[in-house]
């Protein structure tokens, strides 16, 4: 393996972990805008906050990563990219600066009015970050973004493959959300709150599943080189997610929401990875390949030193974090 091809499987190998936690966190706030009014849905509210209160800014970590990895590691792709993006990209930052700040205002405002109002920012950002993060991915993936100097600010994440990207983004958050969301109500034993996330929760699941084996149609005329790939070597993985999919849906179907975690994990990971093998080995589709945009060796092996070491010393903090976010406090209020 290449020092260029260990980078990028390093690089998205943090992209395929900030969909996870990341998307799980960003897909709470579809629960909360539809929770109803601030009687009904308080106990829901009150869970989300329970859920993703001690982890919500440390999921951020795995942005920090991609983003470091990539200017380090690809800085022409990464210039160029920025320079294209750069509208999603700040819509995305925007939804995360509009969400960190109305999730903790919320706690603290006066009035219930006030607190609808940062629920209402709070819920709606949460969608907002996840969908342009998708058109950025989606812009990529379609040969969008040049090799050097800026593409155009509009046309690149304007597009059905980027807008399809949005879509199945916040769709994989709020269905990784639901599942995580109805295993802790039944923890919970809060019975009736378990009952509607759980339909929710399967409704998403499977709108979600379809948008993404329906993407592959327009895909196939607006990004062949991407289509190309999802229909040849990442097939299996796309397969894979079909059937970890369905497989979740029918666990939360039948109430076995421990192993539906699990599967629900193995599905969204399964789509994120197939984008990836389709896309190789390109860096920018059809631009840059990943061979050809490395910067310097010697950047190349300390970053890779550096992943190692982030290995030790901040992925044991962060899962004590998450056990310790598994704890019972929630169930005894």
């Amino acid at each position: 393996m290449t020092l260029e091809l260990a980078v990028a499987v390093a690089l998205f190998a943090g992209v395929v972990a900030y969909a996870l936690f990341g998307g799980a966190d960003f897909g709470s706030g579809f629960y909360d805008l539809t929770a109803g009014s601030a009687h009904r849905g308080s106990e829901l509210r009150t869970l989300v906050d329970h859920s993703i209160g001690p982890v919500w800014e440390a999921n951020h970590v795995w942005l920090i990563y991609i983003l470091v990895m990539w200017w380090t590691g690809f800085p022409e792709s990464f210039a160029s990219a920025m320079s294209t993006l750069i509208l999603p990209m700040l819509l995305a930052l925007l939804g995360i600066v509009l969400r960190g700040s109305s999730f903790a205002f919320r706690k603290f405002a006066p009035t219930i009015g006030q607190a609808r109002l940062y629920g209402a920012i709070f819920a709606g950002s949460s969608l907002i970050t996840p969908f342009f993060l998708g058109t950025v991915a989606g812009a990529i993936a379609s040969g969008r973004v040049p090799a050097q100097g800026r593409g155009d600010l509009w046309s690149s994440w304007l597009n059905p493959t980027s807008l399809l990207g949005g879509v199945i983004a916040v769709g994989s958050s709020a269905f990784l959300a639901g599942v995580f969301l109805t295993a802790e109500a039944h923890h919970a034993d809060r019975g009736a709150l378990t009952a509607s996330l759980r339909r929710r929760t399967l409704a998403v699941g499977a709108v979600t599943g379809a948008v993404v084996f329906a993407a592959l149609i327009p895909i196939l005329h607006d990004a062949p080189t991407l289509a190309d790939g999802l229909t040849g070597r990442a097939a299996p993985l796309i397969i894979a997610s079909g059937l970890a999919g369905a497989t979740a849906l029918a666990l939360v179907a039948a109430r076995r929401y421990g192993p539906a975690r699990i599967s629900a994990v193995a599905a969204v990971a399964s789509v994120i990875s197939g984008w990836g093998v389709g896309q190789y080995p390109w860096l920018l589709v059809d631009e840059v390949r990943i061979a050809d945009g490395g910067g310097a060796d010697a950047t190349l092996a300390g970053l890779l030193v550096v992943v190692g070491l982030a290995g030790v010393l901040v992925l044991p903090p962060l899962v004590y974090l998450f056990r310790l976010t598994q704890s019972d406090e929630w169930v005894q209020h």
